[in-house]
């Protein structure tokens, strides 16, 4: 019989996250430096705003319309695969709940035919004590 080590699969399984958390790291990093390097010169005071400021020029417009699309698509992303999860943990937590109840019901149910059967027990063996006292009465006499 082939058995596999378990250190070899935790070993390929500590990789695979290894290697996803590299990729995420790279992603992130470079969508840190994309937003460094070409808009950071678009961070000024709000409070020292005078009318001798040119306006933004377009590709600058651009970048910021590029990134805010970015972070959009990317966070419209991770809301929707949150509110799925959502959507799916109320559901189990419906259904469990619904099992629960079920299960309460069952309990019961057991407790009751098991109440009849004890009382039932009880009649048999009383009823089986007066044929036996009748019939030693029978054989005494």
């Amino acid at each position: 019989m082939n058995a596999i080590r378990p250190e070899k699969v935790e070993a390929t399984e500590t990789e695979t996250v290894d290697s996803n958390l590299a990729a995420v790291t790279e992603v992130e990093a470079g969508i840190r430096d994309f937003v460094r390097n070409d808009i950071a010169y678009l961070r000024r005071p709000a409070a020292t705003t005078t009318t001798d400021s040119p306006p933004l020029d377009p590709s600058a417009e651009a970048t910021v319309t590029n990134v805010n699309s970015l972070i959009q698509r990317v966070a419209g992303t991770s809301l929707a695969e949150i509110e799925n999860l959502i959507s799916e943990l109320e559901s189990l937590r419906d259904l469990l709940h619904a099992e629960g109840q079920r299960v309460q019901r069952e309990i019961s149910g057991y407790a009751q035919l098991s109440q009849a059967a004890m009382k039932s027990t009880r009649m048999i063996a009383d009823n089986v004590a007066q044929w036996k006292r009748a019939a030693d009465g029978l054989r005494n006499s």
